[in-house]
């Protein structure tokens, strides 16, 4: 793979064979960009453009051998109009307030908040999913790296840090990274991972910018299908964009 920024190709390496994380009896594979190489915010903006995500510092994308149903997707957030039930949402969480967190220059005191609500989350969503014990190294790792433009922004209430959108700022757009929140009963209502979609939608579009990256949409994977909520999205496959899913 040949990048425009670069003089040289970009060597990729396939991992090894491992049970799929999204769906059920089937193996995966990833195709990791060489970690020895130097990245930039600026050539993953281009590679974010060729279906590629990271994990921490590492920049991958699935490639198995006989499935093809992660598809990356982004949103165009200028022609994005919220549904009657995302309104809903929008109006409940209005008391909200959201600042953007740089990792570097955050107090022990903020950071130790953060991987709190981290830790609580992923028991909660991914007990047994090979996350659900991590320390404060792990939780950096995954969501941070040395190279991207990322932000850590914080959702507060009445103080209270009740979830943080990780984004990166890409050429033309934001890309979610993830996003995680307090999941007891206090706020099951709130539909808070609705809600930081939408607030990083409405983010971009104040920015002037064309995308919202939403990661991977797989139909028959509930946890990632949602994204189909969210209006007018390009799917990427057979090394484009298109405006409907692959048949």
């Amino acid at each position: 793979m040949r990048s425009e920024l670069l003089q040289k190709p970009i060597n990729l390496y396939l991992s090894t064979e491992h049970d799929c994380s999204y769906l059920a009896n089937r193996q995966a594979n990833s195709l990791f960009v060489d970690p020895q190489m130097k990245m930039s915010a600026d050539i993953y903006s281009e590679l974010i453009q060729q279906g590629f995500r990271r994990s921490g510092s590492h920049v991958y994308t699935p490639y198995c051998k006989k499935c093809h149903d992660c598809i990356p997707v982004r949103l165009d957030v200028q022609k994005f109009s919220l549904t009657r039930s995302q309104k809903r949402c929008r109006n409940k969480n209005q008391q909200i307030t959201i600042s953007a967190i740089n990792l570097t220059e955050q107090s022990k005191e903020n950071l130790q908040q953060q991987y709190d609500l981290y830790h609580h989350y992923v028991k909660s969503r991914h007990l047994d999913g090979g996350m659900d014990d991590p320390d404060i190294d792990s939780y950096l790792d995954f969501l941070s790296s040395d190279w991207s433009s990322t932000s850590f922004f914080e959702f507060r209430e009445q103080d209270r840090l009740i979830a943080i959108a990780v984004t990166d700022i890409v050429t033309e757009g934001l890309s979610a990274v993830y996003t995680f929140f307090d999941t007891t009963a206090e706020f099951h209502q709130r539909s808070l991972g609705i809600y930081a979609v939408l607030w990083q939608a409405q983010e971009a579009r104040q920015q002037g910018l064309k995308w919202l990256y939403l990661g991977y949409w797989i139909q028959g994977c509930q946890k990632m299908s949602y994204k189909d909520n969210y209006q007018p999205l390009e799917y990427f496959y057979n090394h484009q964009w298109h405006s409907n899913p692959p048949h």
